[in-house]
């Protein structure tokens, strides 16, 4: 590659929106944990998978996935300075974190879209997966889709912006 292409891939990719991809604890050992839940693909796909859809809809994907609750929300704080939108799979931390929920409230205070993400549907199993502390905070909530609902996510935070 010259340095003249090198140096407009650049310009593009700096051009180019970014969305942050967030994923909450346990996610990590997705295709180990209960695969008949959340399916046998590790979360090397689905980053494999969001990368592809951003480069088909123009957008930069940064998918990151974190058992430190503290963590996730340096994350909401980081999307807050950067005005960055934010898929969110907060996996056990929906149903507890009032510290990400405070974080995420920053996000949408903001004006900054923030998509909550659900691999399985939380509405359909265990009484205490029903609660979301996100829920009420976020754009908009996709449950129960499988990865599928990454994608779903990503192209509503392009749509949203395009208005």
């Amino acid at each position: 590659m010259t340095e003249a292409a090198h140096t407009q891939e650049t310009q593009e990719a700096q051009n180019k929106p970014k969305i942050i991809v967030v994923n909450g604890p346990n996610l990590g050992r997705l295709g180990v944990r209960e695969p008949e839940i959340y399916g046998s693909a590790p979360l090397e796909d689905l980053r494999d998978a969001c990368t592809r859809w951003g480069e088909e809809l123009g957008i930069e994907v940064d998918v990151r996935q974190s058992d430190d609750e503290a963590e996730v929300i340096r994350w909401m704080h980081q999307a807050v300075d950067e005005k960055t939108p934010i898929v969110l799979n907060p996996a056990a931390f929906t149903h507890y974190s009032y510290g990400l929920a405070d974080a995420a409230a920053q996000v949408t205070d903001e004006h900054i879209p923030l998509i909550e993400v659900h691999i399985s549907n939380p509405a359909s199993r265990e009484a205490f997966r029903k609660h979301s502390v996100i829920s009420p905070i976020a754009t908009a909530t996709i449950a129960g889709m499988g990865f599928y609902g990454y994608k779903l996510a990503l192209e509503s935070i392009v749509h949203l912006l395009e208005k």
